[in-house]
């Protein structure tokens, strides 16, 4: 049985070299974006983000039910925050010849469904594909100001079809929203990366995580013991 002395050596050891790694994990010393250096939480976060948007792509699929809309007309009434924002998604709707108009902080927009559908997911593809360029080309504001205006445009829909009984359509338009337009915009300038192509890196840090948690808990447990307090359950 270890002596005290012994133990409160090796928590002094395992917290020591604890407070070192911690150290390091906080240190700029970790490849990121653009060349810069980043943290090791900066990093990590990174590149759970990086394979987390490899595995929400769904626009492609998204694309393809909304070819079941094409040339169903509708009408909606699309209630924004204010009047800005409605001169936008107004300016959005136009840019893809679908008749919209405002009045205060409405729009009222009419035309092919499916037609606009696509639009809207073909924008938020461009985005997931971190080409604002195109976007910023094609409607004269940032890129993220577009997917943020799709987004209230298709949230005022979905809450307008509900509200007719539509409520297919409504769903379709939420699903959008969910795992297309809002996946586009958290995802943003982030490299997709495949988790089968980064298996080595992520089981590494699952493991990391589980040992380093350990390390220290070990170091806590030892140091109590060598002060001659126990732990008992």
């Amino acid at each position: 049985m270890a002596s005290s002395a012994q133990l409160k050596t090796t928590s002094i050891v395992l917290l020591a070299s604890f407070f070192v790694v911690l150290f390091a994990i906080f240190s700029p010393l970790f490849p990121g974006a653009g060349g810069q250096k980043v943290n090791g939480l900066d990093y990590l976060d990174n590149f759970f983000n990086q394979l987390a948007k490899s595995s929400a792509y769904y626009i492609p699929g998204q694309l393809e039910q909304a070819k079941k809309y094409d040339g169903q007309q509708f009408s909606a009434t699309l209630k924004m925050k204010n009047e800005a924002d409605a001169a936008i998604v107004a300016q959005l709707l136009t840019t893809n010849t679908i008749d919209a108009t405002t009045e205060g902080d409405q729009v009222q927009v009419s035309g092919d469904f499916g037609a606009m559908m696509a639009t809207i997911l073909s924008d938020a593809d461009l985005m997931y594909k971190n080409d604002g360029t195109a976007l910023k080309t094609k409607y004269g504001v940032t890129e993220r100001q577009v997917v943020y205006s799709w987004h209230q445009a298709l949230d005022a829909m979905e809450k307008d079809f509900t509200g007719s009984g539509q409520f297919e359509q409504a769903k379709f338009v939420k699903n959008c929203m969910a795992k297309s337009v809002e996946p586009a915009y958290n995802f943003y300038e982030v490299e997709a990366k495949p988790v089968k192509e980064e298996m080595v890196l992520l089981i590494a840090a699952l493991a990391f995580y589980v040992i380093y948690t350990m390390w220290y808990g070990y170091g806590l447990l030892y140091l109590f013991e060598g002060l001659g307090i126990k732990l008992d359950h």
